[in-house]
């Protein structure tokens, strides 16, 4: 079991890492950064509402599934928003510099950090 700061250290070692957070959806606030490149508090909560969109969508649509990840692609990133299932409320935020990086591994890196997650 790992806790805040050893996941963002976890999430960091993703190859291509630039940036990641654990992120409140409820608030839009932080609960833990680590790393550089983007202002990462005006992303969390850029974001916060991406996530509150695809929940509001999943429910409209009636659907009885959860997200496992959204993920945005840009022309020199990646941004991986995952919410954190044993933490209804908390997603984890990973910005990837999309030439350093292998997206289906730093999926799974942030699968394992959500699962090695203590709060």
């Amino acid at each position: 079991m790992a806790n805040l700061n050893d996941t963002m250290a976890t999430l960091m070692q993703i190859d291509g890492a630039m940036c990641c957070a654990l992120v409140d959806s409820n608030s839009g606030m932080m609960l833990g950064s680590s790393g550089t490149g983007l202002d990462l508090e005006v992303a969390a909560a850029g974001n916060t509402e991406v996530v509150r969109a695809k929940i509001k969508t999943i429910k409209s649509l009636g659907l009885s599934d959860n997200i496992e990840d959204i993920l945005i692609t840009l022309g020199k990133q990646y941004h991986i928003l995952r919410p954190v299932g044993s933490k209804p409320g908390l997603f984890m935020y990973l910005v990837l510099d999309k030439a350093k990086s292998n997206l289906a591994m730093a999926r799974r890196g942030c699968q394992d950090a959500e699962q090695e997650l203590t709060l």
